[in-house]
């Protein structure tokens, strides 16, 4: 299945739980280990933008949406600084907050903030991207760096 297709088919999944279960992500916030909050406080400390001057202009445009978008809810800092590199990270994370009451985020919106955090993780945290990509099965490894490769060269 093609990554779009498969972006699409859990990202409709995903709008079936959010709407009949939207009011779960703020009991979920409140119940969260000690350790997830203190990871999050971690996240939340480092700097809360990037310089995307050097990004193509489409991508430019793209970290817009997410930096909007992503601040109405939580601190910027917490996504730019978090530990997530993968592209299944990202949909995951992204999916979740689409679906928070008061997100407002469109699924083209979604696919454009998705589209600027892989390639972000692709440059700004290429290291970690690397060392996270070595930990992957070969088949899963595979995946996301094609993955990577179409989002990438769709900005080149």
């Amino acid at each position: 299945m093609k990554m779009t297709t498969k972006l699409a088919a859990v990202l409709l999944g995903t709008a079936v739980l959010g709407v009949t279960g939207a009011g779960l992500g703020r009991a979920a916030a409140q119940n969260m280990d000690a350790a997830t909050k203190a990871r999050i406080d971690q996240f939340e400390k480092g700097p809360a933008t990037i310089d995307v001057s050097k990004y193509p202009a489409q991508l430019q445009d793209y970290y817009q949406t997410f930096s909007q978008k992503c601040s109405q809810c939580h601190k910027l800092s917490r996504p730019i600084n978090s530990d997530y590199v993968l592209p299944d990270q990202w949909s995951r994370y992204i999916k979740q907050m689409m679906y928070k009451p008061g997100s407002n985020i469109s699924g083209s919106e979604a696919k454009h903030i998705y589209d600027f955090l892989v390639y972000d993780s692709s440059v700004r945290k290429k290291k970690a991207l690397d060392a996270k990509l070595q930990t992957l099965p070969p088949d899963d490894r595979k995946t996301a760096e094609a993955t990577i490769k179409k989002v990438v060269d769709n900005y080149q």
